[in-house]
């Protein structure tokens, strides 16, 4: 199963670090959360991933050229132009690589990986955040529902908006400030092929657009996240996720 991972925003909350890079390549101890994102999906048996680039997706690209071809050691033939690889112990990934715009909306960045996703169902996630979610059983989840869309609901600070049920169903989704459980679409999300009939173009928007829909038509169940989550929205929750990892204790470390 493909991995969508969105990796395009502006991150513009995080203006210190993405003047010059994209936000999913704001370093958490030494590597890209994009990176720590990719290790958390892997580490559970998912390894082809499909990345929506946009702003500053040379910086994307680029890194993950320069983590294939510098891995491990290497014999370096100056005379010759030679370059000799050994001992690679690089990540088993297949990784595409897409450009979806520089102001394309979360759903236009789906919807233009449709050609790259194929015809079974996918996986889809933000750059910007890890999590202990177990993947295998939210998939479990998903099959047993048997709907269109489902999103792992997470609770984190009142700062996000909610998600309001209808027992596993999910009965509206809103960005107004917190309500009713306190739960939030925290990404992790599956979604079947027919989740393109609702993205339509460049200017949709996932949450308020096509979840929107899909909750009202009961097609959106949530699999609820109780333990670790974490977005790196702001330099404060940049720094958390760094003493974390520095404590050698980090909870998204399933690997």
């Amino acid at each position: 199963m493909k991995v969508a991972i969105l990796a395009g925003g502006h991150g513009t909350r995080l203006a210190e670090e993405t003047e010059i890079t994209a936000k999913p390549m704001v370093e958490i101890g030494g590597r890209p959360i994009l990176w720590h994102i990719m290790k958390l999906y892997s580490a559970q048996g998912f390894g082809e991933f499909v990345v929506a680039v946009g702003y500053r997706g040379e910086t994307i690209k680029r890194y993950f050229v320069d983590y294939a071809r510098l891995d491990g050691s290497m014999t370096v033939d100056v005379a010759h132009g030679s370059v000799e690889q050994h001992d690679r112990v690089a990540d088993e990934w297949i990784i595409h690589l897409v450009d979806t715009g520089q102001e394309t909306q979360t759903g236009g960045r789906i919807k233009r990986l449709e050609r790259w996703v194929g015809s079974e169902p996918f996986m889809v996630t933000y750059g910007d955040g890890v999590a202990d979610v177990d993947l295998k059983d939210l998939l479990r989840f998903h099959r047993e529902h048997g709907r269109i869309a489902t999103v792992t609901a997470v609770r984190p600070p009142a700062r996000f908006g909610g998600l309001v049920f209808d027992g596993d169903l999910v009965a509206e989704f809103t960005e107004k400030p917190q309500i009713g459980e306190g739960w939030i679409n925290g990404g992790f999300l599956v979604f079947e092929p027919a989740i393109f009939e609702y993205l339509h173009d460049d200017r949709t928007v996932l949450e308020a657009d096509a979840l929107e829909q899909l909750a009202e038509e009961r097609q959106l169940v949530a699999y609820k996240h109780e333990r670790f989550w974490q977005c790196m929205d702001t330099l404060r929750d940049k720094r958390l996720l760094e003493s974390l990892w520095e404590s050698g204790e980090a909870p998204w470390k399933l690997w």
